[in-house]
């Protein structure tokens, strides 16, 4: 009897264990989740905060855009759909709205009458942090757009 005993205990321990595995895994599953979200809300706050000058980042943002509007042709703005469209579908909206700002930014700086192909490569190559150049450089070489103009943006 004893001998069955043992192997009663060790069966019915195994569901438990196996309980017990998954709610860790969904534990460190979660802890991960919120550690991502967390990064994307400290740097979406980063933002927010103003500089020296009492802007943010986000309201310099809203300003270059708000204030370009009237230089955006259809054109111009079909050629940001187009450098947007690598970016995943959940990040676009707020890639589009920084390099638009950056975009619109350098085509009020310069005075320009419109937004042009040469300021949308300018805007976009400036607004890509630098890390991610070696795939801003693949989609410019893929779309047969000829960056070597502007490698000194690459650079900064």
């Amino acid at each position: 009897m004893h001998s069955s005993w043992g192997v009663r205990l060790l069966s019915s321990s195994m569901p438990s264990d196996m309980f017990m595995d998954s709610i860790m895994l969904w534990a460190v599953i979660l802890l991960i989740l919120m550690m991502i979200g967390g990064y994307f809300m400290i740097r979406k706050f980063l933002k927010v905060l103003p500089k020296n000058d009492g802007k943010s980042k986000l309201d310099w943002q809203n300003h270059w855009v708000e204030s370009s509007r009237h230089l955006w042709t259809d054109e111009s703005k079909e050629f940001l759909e187009k450098l947007v469209k690598p970016v995943p579908g959940p990040f676009r909206d707020i890639a589009k709205h920084s390099i638009a700002a950056e975009i619109g930014r350098i085509a009020l700086e310069e005075g320009a009458s419109e937004v042009t192909r040469d300021h949308c490569i300018k805007g976009y190559i400036s607004a890509t942090p630098k890390r991610d150049n070696k795939f801003l450089v693949a989609f410019l070489n893929k779309n047969q757009i000829d960056y070597k103009p502007y490698e000194h943006l690459m650079q900064k």
